[in-house]
């Protein structure tokens, strides 16, 4: 089974889920998407794999949000996901893709769901 998690090591929501997954026998793929952010097209696929809307996985406290005037609901999910690809901390986290099918670490035990 491959395990991926969207990690940001600032994050402690995504610093609990990470050695939950290790302490349910997971060694997961960490990809730190502040570094490397998902494409537009991955974004996509975990929009769909979590049921959301792309909104819904937007972290509206960041100051990124408000300046980029991403609170205007005349924006379409296409300039939502290319606002996320641009400025990744607007991405709720962690996320974790196991079995096909994704997790929202908040709180980190969602993820076990997926395992």
């Amino acid at each position: 089974m491959t395990v991926t998690i969207y990690h940001n090591p600032g994050c402690s929501k995504s610093r609990q889920t990470l050695p939950l997954l290790r302490d349910n026998g997971v060694e997961p793929a960490i990809v730190e998407y502040l570094k490397t952010p998902p494409d537009a097209a991955t974004l996509r696929d975990i929009l769909t794999l979590l049921g959301l809307e792309p909104r819904a996985l937007m972290r509206k406290k960041e100051a990124a949000y408000a300046a980029k005037g991403l609170a205007d609901d005349g924006l379409g999910e296409g300039q939502l996901i290319d606002a996320m690809v641009a400025n990744p901390v607007l991405i709720e986290r962690p996320i974790v893709l196991a079995n096909g099918k994704a997790a929202l670490g908040r709180p980190p035990e969602n993820v076990l769901e997926i395992l």
